[in-house]
């Protein structure tokens, strides 16, 4: 697990009381991952929209919209089998901590940054997430479904680090994600663990 956090590039792992919580909370966390898959979704195209003259994000961002939405779909059908049915979506304390780390003004350039670094973030600590679940649950399906999720997400935070270095420098971009990776950590460090969270 340190070798995968180190791709991703993440500083502090998830708490390890997470994976055990999830598995014996799993129809919680089915609806709320299926809401994150939605919000992914719904943050790309948030993207496209706000940036509409960036050729290049459009075109990254075009198949992630789709792939994201075929998540949310296959959520959607793992919980029918296991006759779950979605509620209410519930506020995500992470994503909100994460965007409170965004940096306000600058160039257009720079507020796209910080825009796709924040995605680039939820992503790889999904991507961990995934990994986790993957690996402890004990039902086959659902580890193949998060094995591929997995993979999947970690795709995403590449395409979105790729983006932030399409528009700024490479050293400004690496600077700018070291600065996120250690307020992401203290996020993590001080975050209540709850049964009925994905993040």
């Amino acid at each position: 697990m340190a070798d995968y956090l180190t791709t991703l590039g993440l500083k502090l792992p998830s708490d390890p009381r997470w994976v055990d919580i999830a598995k014996m909370n799993l129809a919680d966390i089915l609806i709320d991952h299926a809401f994150c898959e939605q919000k992914a979704a719904s943050s790309c195209i948030s993207l496209i929209v706000k940036y509409p003259e960036k050729q290049k994000l459009i075109e990254v961002m075009t198949p992630v919209v789709t792939e994201e939405w075929g998540h949310f779909q296959r959520v959607l059908k793992e919980m029918d089998k296991r006759g779950i049915q979605l509620t209410k979506a519930r506020k995500d304390e992470y994503v909100a901590a994460l965007h409170k780390c965004g940096k306000k003004g600058g160039s257009r350039e720079e507020q796209l940054m910080e825009d796709v670094l924040i995605c680039a973030m939820i992503e790889a600590r999904s991507a961990e997430r995934f990994k986790l679940l993957s690996e402890e649950i004990s039902d086959e399906k659902l580890k193949k479904f998060y094995f591929e999720l997995m993979v999947s997400e970690a795709g995403h935070y590449k395409n979105f680090i790729e983006l932030a270095e399409e528009y700024n420098p490479k050293e400004k971009v690496q600077k700018r994600w070291q600065e996120l990776l250690r307020q992401e950590a203290e996020i993590m460090k001080n975050l209540e663990v709850r049964p009925d969270r994905f993040h």
